[in-house]
């Protein structure tokens, strides 16, 4: 019995050892897309334009040679001219991925926000485009102790807020002469490019100021759904724009007066009348059209200096002299506000600054002095309209807390809650 038992127990196999599987998991890489590839697919080279870099110098060290370049600049220049590369600027190159790493594409970047492709990995061709652009709406409020620009600074808000609600104002707050505790709400709308990267500020959607205890809104509101034009009303419909702005560049002061019996030292104290206002700005301040009108001239002439000479309608024409640089040209056709060089100190000048000549039915004469008209009012069959789509934005502007005042309230609840405790101490 033993011996059976000891020759089945050692005819008995040992158990064979669970096979192990092992799994792998392949992680696929994430893809990336930008400027419309995906940048998994290439070699991605990032820099920008240095002094000297040219087109062909940026290709040509990354292994193209001159007769491919050549050709690209030839097929691609009435989609875009390759002289146009500024310094500074940022470009990529999506290379393929062997050894060689030789570009396929050329992507320049003239601004945040629009891109331009030039595409020679299969036919050559090249494009204009724009990466995504998100808006973010956002509020700010504030008294104003010092400056508005303080104002701003100090809740790390933009300063072109300020800029924006000056041309919003123009004919109504002298932004120059601000009061102490004036007070401002604002709803705006911020640019984001990717969902991420900053790209300014771009509208007011809505705006509260107070100013010397008058309270003035502005709400922005298209009266035109087939241009888009868009202007800014007051809370019972008026017009806050006038046919001309005040003046033709943001937060200036007038250094000299339209003046024909003024007299100068430097010639013998005679009467050497001044047909312009003046108005003091640092060099390369950008000058706009104070009206909607036709560029008539645009030259550089004599104690002029730069200058561009603005046609309105058969009656009004303006002038605007002493620039650094010209942007418009004889032809165009400009809108209030729009752009038409930059301030600057060419011709008989001391200083920077802008003068601002008027015409009136063919005579040269103060703007400040003439009764101006008013712009388009808004349309009756609109007006209805307009009142019931400012009655939520009124609202929400009126809802918004002014910062200084929510912090005093939380200083004299602290101080109150202090007292309080002192007295409890005490007792």
């Amino acid at each position: 019995m033993l011996l059976a038992l000891i020759i089945t127990s050692s005819c008995k196999k040992d158990p064979e050892p669970e096979e192990i599987i092992e799994t792998v998991s392949v992680v696929e890489p994430e893809e990336i897309y930008e400027f419309g590839f995906n940048l998994n697919e290439f070699i991605v080279k990032r820099d920008t334009i240095k002094s000297g870099d040219s087109f062909g110098a940026i290709l040509e060290r990354n292994q193209i040679d001159y007769s491919e370049i050549f050709k690209i600049a030839e097929r691609t220049k009435d989609s875009f001219d390759i002289r146009r590369l500024q310094v500074g600027k940022p470009y990529t190159l999506l290379c393929s991925t062997d050894s060689l790493q030789r570009p396929k594409c050329f992507i320049y970047q003239p601004n945040k926000e629009d891109y331009v492709v030039i595409n020679f990995q299969d036919s050559i061709h090249a494009y204009t485009s724009s990466k995504p652009i998100k808006y973010v709406e956002k509020e700010v409020s504030g008294i104003i102790r010092t400056s508005i620009s303080e104002a701003l600074d100090e809740q790390g808000k933009s300063f072109n807020i300020a800029l924006k609600m000056s041309d919003i104002y123009a004919w109504t707050i002298d932004f120059t002469r601000l009061q102490k505790n004036d007070k401002f709400k604002v709803i705006y709308t911020e640019k984001y490019i990717d969902d991420t990267i900053y790209a300014g500020v771009d509208n007011i959607k809505a705006a509260y100021f107070e100013h010397n205890k008058e309270p003035l809104y502005a709400f922005e509101f298209q009266t035109d759904s087939v241009t888009g034009i868009t202007d800014y009303f007051s809370e019972d419909a008026k017009n806050l724009r006038r046919a001309f702005l005040k003046a033709p560049v943001s937060f200036s002061r007038i250094s000299s007066r339209y003046n024909l019996k003024r007299r100068i030292a430097l010639y013998g104290n005679r009467v050497r009348p001044h047909k312009g206002t003046d108005f003091a700005a640092k060099r390369g301040t950008p000058i706009m059209a104070t009206a909607n009108g036709t560029v008539i001239e645009s030259a550089k002439r004599g104690g002029n200096g730069n200058y561009v000479k603005i046609r309105h309608n058969a009656t009004y024409t303006t002038q605007y002299l002493h620039m650094r640089k010209r942007k418009a040209k004889v032809g165009d056709l400009v809108k209030q506000g729009d752009v038409i060089g930059w301030v600057g100190m060419t011709g008989n000048t001391s200083g920077p600054h802008v003068c601002y000549r008027f015409w009136k039915n063919g005579r040269q004469v103060d703007p400040f002095k003439q009764k101006l008209p008013e712009a388009e009012p808004i349309s009756d069959s609109l007006k209805t309209r307009y009142l019931d789509f400012i009655k939520p934005l009124k609202m929400k502007l009126d809802s918004i807390e002014l910062k200084e005042e929510v912090e005093e309230a939380k200083d004299s609840d602290l101080k109150i809650e202090l007292k309080e405790e002192q007295l409890i101490t005490s007792n």
